[in-house]
Parts: C-alpha cells; structure tokens; sequence
C-alpha cells in the first residue's frame, strides 16, 4: 500500500467492531494482511474463527472473558499493556497492511492507555500501514489527527426490545 492512514469508528451505535471486520475481509480479499487486535474483549465472539478461515489475518484478543465496569481490576490494565505493547510491535514489524485495534478508544477512555501514548503510537505508524481504531468515546484529540472518522449513532436497536446479542451478528 502506497499511502495507509489512521481511520477512528467511533459512537454509541453498533457496528464499530463490524465494519472493522468488514474492511478486514475486503483487506484479505485483495491479498493484504491484518492483524485485528482486540482490547478488552476475551469473550467467545464469532470472528475468532476468523484466522483459520482468512488467509493472511491475524487475530489476537487481550482483554478478560467478563464485561469490565467502571473499577477496571490490575489484570485489566496488565492485559491493556500487554495489548498496546503487541500492537507497536506489529504496526512496526513490516508484516500487516493493516492493524485494527478494536476498543482501543474505550481502553483510552478507561485510563488503561494513556490519550498521549495513542498519540504517538499514530505518531509513529510506517506511511504503508493504515491503522484502524475502534470503540466508544474516541478522544477529540484522536478524532482531530485521524484522516477518517466515522460516528456510529444509535438511532434504534432491537436490544432496548430484550433482544440479546446473536451469534453471528453481535457477537
């Protein structure tokens, strides 16, 4: 790739983590490799099955197999570390088109990585990468350097009518 940029999907709505995939899957199709990291999440989501599908994507999650609330646990911050640390390694190793860091915004947000070390991590990212950044509450900071931002809005949502998440669609 000539030219990657820094893309941020971000919002309350649904479909941060799926148009992710989605642009992942296009990557792949077209011959690219992907790493797709996943901060905060260690739960049995249906992309996993993913890397033995796809050929040249790569998915690693960091994060524990609970929903972490508001008092975030020393593991969390640990696992978030060991998240970021991975991410810088892969986004300079030569190897991936693309890197997805999904949640990563949330993870800011939480105060598990710090706003300034996203920043430099875009900072530092090779002009042939294009890095995706996903989840909630994206900083105005990282909104402002990004190339393309996209806000999911919640307009409507099965959920508030009791309809649990499925597989195969949400998770």
């Amino acid at each position: 790739m000539e030219k990657g940029y820094v893309q941020v999907y971000t919002g309350n709505g649904k479909g941060k983590t799926t148009c992710a995939l989605g642009l992942s899957l296009r990557a792949v199709c077209s011959g690219k490799k992907v790493f797709f990291g996943q901060f905060l999440k260690g739960m049995d989501y249906s992309e996993l099955k993913a890397p033995n599908i796809l050929p040249n994507f790569t998915l690693k999650q960091y994060g524990a197999d609970r929903f972490i609330g508001k008092n975030p646990r020393k593991e969390d911050y640990e696992m978030a570390r060991d998240a970021f640390e991975d991410a810088k390694k892969n986004l300079l190793s030569n190897n991936y088109d693309i890197i997805v860091l999904d949640e990563i915004n949330v993870a800011c947000y939480m105060g598990l990585i710090s706003v300034d070390e996203l920043i430099n991590l875009i900072s530092i990212k090779p002009d042939n990468v294009e890095l995706v950044l996903t989840g909630r509450y994206a900083d105005e900071k990282i909104i402002e350097i990004a190339d393309l931002v996209t806000n999911m809005d919640e307009i409507k949502h099965y959920y508030k009518k009791g309809v649990q998440a499925r597989v195969g669609i949400e998770k």
